[in-house]
C-alpha cells in the first residue's frame, strides 16, 4: 500500500513533524506519520502472522483423527476449544492493559508478550497433547500482554487525535492484515506437506523475528508507552496473586488433576465475561472519579462495545464453522491443486489490504468536508454488511443441503462483505476507544475493547457447536440466525446514533 520514507531530523511542515515531536518520536515517516508507527506496524504484523497461522489450522487439527496426527475431537468440543482459545487471547487483554497502565508501561508489555508468544509457539511445535495445550496457554498470556498495548501505543503517537489518527490506525491495520494474509497462505501448506507440528513451528520463527525488530527499533517510539500511567505498590502484589493462580490452574489442568469440559466451560465463561465487561464499565463510570463529560463518553463506549460483541460473534465463524465448510462442502480443486481448507482464510485479509487505503481515504476526505460518519453510524454499516455476508452463506448452505458441493466463490463473496464490514467497525473501534477512554483508563479501556472480541469469540464457538455434521439442516439454520442477529444490531445502532453522538461530547 505504501512505502517507508526516511526523513531528516527536521521534517518539513505538513508531514507530521511537529506531531511526532510532541509524541517524543523525533522523526516522521510513512507519508508523514510518526516513525514509531513503523516499529509497531511490523511488531503487530509478525504477531498476527503467528496468531492467524495457528488459527488457520487449529480447528482442523482438533477434529482430525488421531491416526492422521490430530486430536480427534468432535465438532462441538473442537468448536468450544477453538472459541475458548480465541476468546482467551482477548480476555487476557484486560489484564495486559492493567499491567501496562499500573506497572510496566506499554513498551515493556509488548516486548514481554512477544517473548511469551514465541515460547508458546515453540511448545505447540514440540508435540504431545499436554505440551500443545500448555503452548496455547502461553500464547493466550502473550497475546493478552501485547495486543492491547501495541494499539494503545499507536494512539499515543497521535496526541492531536482527529481524522489523522484514524488514518494512522488504518495504516496500522494493514500491518495486521499482512500478517493475517501470509499466515493462512503458508502455514496450512506446510502442515499439509510436513505435518501439523511443522505447521505450528512456522509461526514461532515469525514471532521471534517480530520481537527482535521491536527491540532494535523501539527508540523511535520515544515516550509513547514508555512508562505506566500510574504506579501503586499493591498492584505488584495483585499481579503475583494472579500469576500464581494461573500457574496453579495450568499445572492441575496439564497434569490431569482437573478435567475440563469445553462446551460447559465456554458457556460459563461467556456469562462471566459479559458480567465483567458491563461491571467494569459501570465501575469506570461511577467510581472512577470521572467528570460528567468523561462519564458520558464511557456510556458511549458501552454502546460501541455491545455492537462490537455482536459483530465478532458472527465474524469469527471464519476460523470455525466457515473453515469446516471450506473443508467439507467446498470444491477446493484449483487447476489440479487441492488447496488446504485453511488457505481460504487468506481471502479476507486480501480484501482488507486492498480496501483499507480506500476506506482510510474515504474517512479523511469526508472529515475534511465535515461530513464524516460518526462512529456509531460506521458500526451500524459494519453490522449490516456482515449480515449480508451471512445471508450469502445461508444460500450456499441450502445448496449443500440439496447434496451439492459449492464453489469457493460463495465463501469469497462472503469474505468480501465481511471485509467491508470489518473496515467500517474494527479500526474505527480501536481509534474511538483511544479517544473516548479517560486518560488514566487508557490501556484498560483498550483491554475492554478486546474483551468484546473475547465475548464474541466464546459465543462464536458455542454457536458453531450448534452445527451438527450428521444433521445438515443445522447448517443453514446457523447462518440464518447469525444473519438476523447482525441485522438487528445494525438497525439498533442506526436508531441510537443521535443520542450516542451527544454522549461523545464532541469527540469525532
Amino acid at each position: 500500500m505504501s512505502r517507508v520514507v526516511e526523513t531528516g531530523a527536521a521534517a518539513a511542515p505538513g508531514r507530521g513533524a511537529s506531531t511526532a515531536a510532541d509524541a517524543g518520536t523525533g522523526e516522521a515517516t510513512l507519508f508523514g506519520h510518526p516513525r514509531g508507527l513503523a516499529t509497531l506496524f511490523f511488531t503487530e504484523m509478525w504477531e498476527r502472522f503467528t496468531y492467524y497461522g495457528i488459527q488457520s489450522i487449529l480447528i482442523l487439527f482438533l477434529v482430525a483423527a488421531s491416526g492422521r496426527g490430530g486430536l480427534g475431537f468432535g465438532d462441538q468440543s473442537a468448536s468450544a476449544i477453538w472459541g475458548l482459545y480465541l476468546g482467551g487471547t482477548f480476555l487476557l487483554s484486560l489484564l495486559g492493559g492493567w499491567v501496562a497502565d499500573r506497572l510496566i508501561g506499554g513498551q515493556l508489555a509488548v516486548a514481554s508478550g512477544g517473548v511469551l508468544i514465541t515460547v508458546g509457539n515453540g511448545l505447540l511445535a514440540a508435540g504431545g497433547t499436554r505440551l500443545f495445550f500448555l503452548g496455547l496457554i502461553f500464547n493466550v498470556l502473550g497475546v493478552g500482554l501485547l495486543k492491547p498495548n501495541v494499539s494503545t501505543t499507536v494512539g499515543e503517537l497521535y496526541p492531536e487525535g482527529g481524522s489523522r489518527r484514524d488514518a494512522g490506525f488504518s495504516v496500522f491495520y494493514v500491518g495486521i492484515n499482512i500478517g493475517s494474509l501470509f499466515a493462512p497462505m503458508f502455514v496450512p501448506v506446510v502442515a499439509q506437506h510436513y505435518g501439523w507440528h511443522a505447521g505450528f513451528a512456522l509461526p514461532a520463527f515469525g514471532m521471534l523475528f517480530g520481537v527482535v525488530q521491536f527491540l532494535a527499533t523501539r527508540r523511535y517510539l520515544g515516550l509513547a508507552g514508555a512508562a505506566p500511567a500510574s504506579t501503586k505498590p499493591r498492584a505488584w502484589l495483585a499481579l503475583w496473586i494472579i500469576v500464581v493462580a494461573i500457574a496453579a490452574l495450568t499445572a492441575m489442568t496439564v497434569s490431569g488433576a482437573v478435567t475440563i469440559h469445553p462446551v460447559a466451560l465456554a458457556a460459563q465463561v461467556s456469562w462471566a465475561v459479559g458480567a465483567l465487561m458491563v461491571g467494569y464499565l459501570l465501575y469506570m463510570a461511577f467510581f472512577g472519579g470521572l467528570t460528567g463529560e468523561e462519564r458520558g463518553r464511557v456510556f458511549a463506549l458501552m454502546t460501541l462495545f455491545a455492537a462490537s460483541t455482536v459483530f465478532w460473534m458472527a465474524y469469527f465463524q471464519i476460523f470455525g464453522s466457515l473453515t469446516l465448510f471450506a473443508q467439507r462442502y467446498t470444491d477446493l480443486n484449483i487447476f489440479g491443486w487441492k488447496m488446504p481448507a485453511g488457505d481460504m482464510q487468506t481471502v479476507d485479509p486480501v480484501f482488507i489490504i486492498a480496501l483499507a487505503p480506500l476506506f482510510a481515504a474515504l474517512w479523511v476526505g469526508l472529515g475534511k468536508r465535515g461530513r464524516d460518519f460518526s462512529p456509531p453510524a460506521k458500526f451500524a454499516w459494519g453490522l449490516l454488511l456482515l449480515s449480508a455476508g451471512m445471508l450469502v452463506m445461508y444460500v450456499a448452505a441450502l445448496r449443500v443441503l440439496h447434496g451439492n458441493q459449492v464453489s469457493p466463490l460463495w465463501l469469497t463473496g462472503t469474505y468480501f462483505l465481511f471485509a467491508c464490514g470489518e473496515l467500517c467497525l474494527s479500526p474505527v473501534g480501536l481509534s474511538s476507544t483511544t479517544k473516548l477512554a479517560p486518560a488514566r483508563f487508557g490501556g484498560q479501556s483498550m483491554g475492554l475493547w478486546f474483551l468484546t472480541l473475547a465475548l464474541g469469540s466464546f459465543l462464536a464457538g458455542l454457536l458453531a457447536g450448534d452445527y451438527n455434521a450428521h444433521d445438515l439442516a443445522t447448517l443453514p439454520a446457523l447462518y440464518l440466525k447469525l444473519c438476523w442477529w447482525s441485522a438487528a444490531g445494525g438497525a439498533a445502532m442506526l436508531l441510537i446514533t443521535p443520542p450516542v453522538k451527544r454522549l461523545m461530547a464532541g469527540v469525532r
